[in-house]
Formats: C-alpha cells, sequence, structure tokens
C-alpha cells in the first residue's frame, strides 16, 4: 500500500510545470510600482522617519558629519565602558573609528574563521561596528551587506552592536531600495535587515533585550558628503 509521503511525492512529479504568461512579472512589477508612487518623502523627512522608527525600537540614534562621527562614537565607547571593539579597519570608516578611538579600547578585526576564535568572540567582546549599505525610513531599517571584512557575526553576537549609515543612501521604502539597489538583477548571498537592538517576550509579553542579539544599538546617521 502506497504511504502518504509517496502519493506525495508522486502527484508532484506529475504535476505539470507551470510557466507565468509573457510579461506577467512586468505587469505585476508595474502594478507593485504604482501602488508606492505618490508624493515622496524629501531628504529631511527620510532622515526624521527613520531616527524615529529606530528610536521607537530602543535604538540610540544621532546625527554628525562625516568628521565629527568618529570623536562621538570613541568617547561613547569609552564612557560605555567597551574595551575590545570588533570592526574592518581595511574600509575607512573603520579606519576613521579605530583612529580616534582612546588606548584603552582595543580593535579586532575579523581576520580568522569564526570557528577558530569561537569561544573569545562570545566571551569577550564587546561591540562591533558596521557600516550600512542603505537604509528604509518607513521602517527605521538598515540593510546590511555583510562581506568578508565585515561578516553578519559583527552585528549579530557582540552586546553593542554599532552602525552607520548615511542620509543620502536612505530609501522611504523596502520596495524603494530593492527597485533602486536592483535587487532583482542580483542581490549579495546575505543581506542583513536591522530595525534596532534584539528583543523578544515570554507569554506574559514581558519584554526583553538581548536575549537573541546585540542588547544595544547605536546608530549614526551621517549628514554631508560621503568621504
Amino acid at each position: 500500500m502506497m504511504k502518504a509521503r509517496e502519493r506525495m511525492l508522486g502527484r508532484l512529479r506529475a504535476a505539470a510545470p507551470v510557466s507565468s504568461p509573457a510579461g506577467a512579472i512586468d505587469t505585476l512589477d508595474a502594478r507593485i510600482a504604482a501602488h508606492y508612487d505618490g508624493i515622496r518623502p524629501d531628504a529631511a523627512a527620510l532622515v526624521d522617519s527613520l531616527e524615529n522608527a529606530l528610536s521607537a525600537s530602543r535604538a540610540e540614534v544621532w546625527r554628525a558629519t562625516a568628521r565629527e562621527w568618529p570623536a562621538q562614537v570613541a568617547a561613547r565607547l569609552a564612557r560605555h565602558g567597551v574595551k575590545r571593539l570588533l570592526l574592518d579597519p581595511a574600509r575607512a570608516e573603520g579606519a576613521a573609528l579605530a583612529g580616534a578611538l582612546p588606548a584603552e579600547v582595543q580593535v579586532l578585526p575579523f581576520s580568522v574563521p569564526l570557528e577558530a576564535w569561537k569561544s573569545e568572540l562570545f566571551d569577550t567582546v564587546d561591540a562591533g561596528f558596521t557600516v550600512a549599505r542603505s537604509g528604509i525610513a518607513a521602517t527605521g531599517t538598515l540593510i546590511l551587506a555583510p562581506d568578508a571584512g565585515t561578516p553578519r557575526t559583527v552585528s549579530l553576537v557582540p552586546p553593542l552592536h554599532i552602525a552607520l549609515v548615511y542620509a543620502d543612501s536612505l530609501h522611504a521604502t523596502l520596495h524603494d531600495a530593492a527597485r533602486d539597489e536592483c535587487w532583482r538583477d542580483g542581490m549579495p548571498a546575505n543581506l542583513v535587515l536591522v530595525s534596532g537592538p534584539s528583543k523578544t517576550s515570554d507569554i506574559q509579553q514581558t519584554l526583553a533585550f538581548g536575549a537573541h542579539g546585540p542588547r544595544w544599538m547605536w546608530v549614526i546617521i551621517v549628514t554631508g558628503d560621503q568621504p
């Protein structure tokens, strides 16, 4: 007697592949775009929206120029008691922050496989620094594109996540981000969408931070031109 699993797989194998009518995807894309088209928020409104949404999610957000932010972050790290900071010194922003740090803050590049220093990373690293690819103003979301120098571990493991985002990289909605960055033409292997520190709640709806990721999140919105 044929088992349920075999019957199900048989039906799947026998089913003829369904192809979309010519132009169906383009028609659907046009309908979605029309839904989001309309009055677009200006640059200042995008920054305001991103800041308000992130703040509502318990992130600490502030604005700074490209010249100001390294010293501001360095001072806050010292006050927060950070001793070991994970960042990519090969990136311009990482080098700028590393150069502004006080001597008591040690810079750690992600230069070895995770398995080689997992215990050290989870037990002794206080903070991770990332540069967002872009941001989504409507939801207060940062889009991170991890790479070899800044893998997703940097934003997920340390208890403090520090993220830099440029004001001129902001999109109004997720749809705008996908369309303007041409995601359909080839996305990175991994994108991380971050909308605040890690939080969860139990059956009594008691909110707890840091259970599955960073307990704190700082976001610096860089105004003015990129370096």
